[in-house]
């Protein structure tokens, strides 16, 4: 299922999330060649992707040695224009409700946090792969997460291949993809393939969001937008860029 759009309207610019949308595509065309270039698109993921192999000292590879800073750069990284467009969309859909629930800092802070705590899933959960683990769906599967928690009602417009698209709960989708990525992580667990997907950060940062968003929310304007009441500019203004 792929989300098209929410029917959860905003207050605040979404500007952090637009920032990271564009931060990973200038990445994605300036460190990756955007997927144009085979040796640059392969040196980027090698070099900044989470091995942790490399962080478990499970084996010794050539790369940047970024150690644990790895977690961070590879957020950043991805590997293919699918992998991103799809990652940026899901961003983008539920990315500015959560943004319009924290204020631009705390949600900047949250996405960096909850895609940390994703890298540190997988890296616990396949301490030997030597594969290297890219992109921003562990950042956004905490978005996702905190999602579910403060708008499990909304209603999300959900394009289902080939031809069908629907209205669906936010709660229905949301959990019917974090049970998809949980049961893929655990088959895993007894050797089973799952798709070159590093599953094991989607359920880390999943859980982070859901875990997080009471810590990060700003209760006034989540509140606000619960019971319909619209602040004043100046109230806004002074919860939008608040720590």
């Amino acid at each position: 299922m792929i989300p098209l759009r929410d029917d959860n309207p905003t207050e605040l610019r979404p500007v952090v999330t637009v920032l990271f949308i564009l931060i990973n595509f200038t990445t994605w065309f300036a460190v990756q060649g955007a997927g144009f270039d085979p040796n640059a698109l392969q040196a980027s993921v090698s070099n900044y992707g989470t091995i942790p192999c490399e962080l478990t000292h499970a084996c010794t590879l050539s790369g940047e040695g970024l150690g644990w800073l790895q977690l961070l750069t590879s957020t950043f990284m991805h590997g293919s224009w699918e992998h991103i467009l799809g990652n940026m969309l899901f961003l983008w859909v539920f990315g500015n409700n959560i943004e319009d629930s924290m204020g631009h800092t705390r949600f900047f802070i949250f996405y960096l946090v909850c895609g940390l705590v994703a890298g540190l899933a997988h890296v616990f959960l396949s301490p030997a792969s030597q594969v290297p683990a890219v992109g921003a769906s562990g950042a956004i599967s905490g978005v996702m997460g905190a999602y579910v928690v403060l708008y499990p009602q909304a209603r999300v417009q959900t394009w289902i291949p080939p031809i069908f698209i629907v209205h669906v709960r936010a709660w229905f989708f949301l959990i019917y993809w974090f049970a998809f990525q949980l049961l893929a992580g655990v088959g895993s667990l007894g050797g089973g393939d799952t798709g070159g997907v590093a599953v094991w950060a989607h359920v880390g940062g999943f859980v982070a969001g859901v875990v997080l968003i009471k810590v990060f929310e700003n209760r006034r304007l989540v509140d606000a937008r619960k019971h319909g009441v619209v602040l004043s500019r100046e109230q806004v203004a002074r919860d939008e860029w608040r720590i």
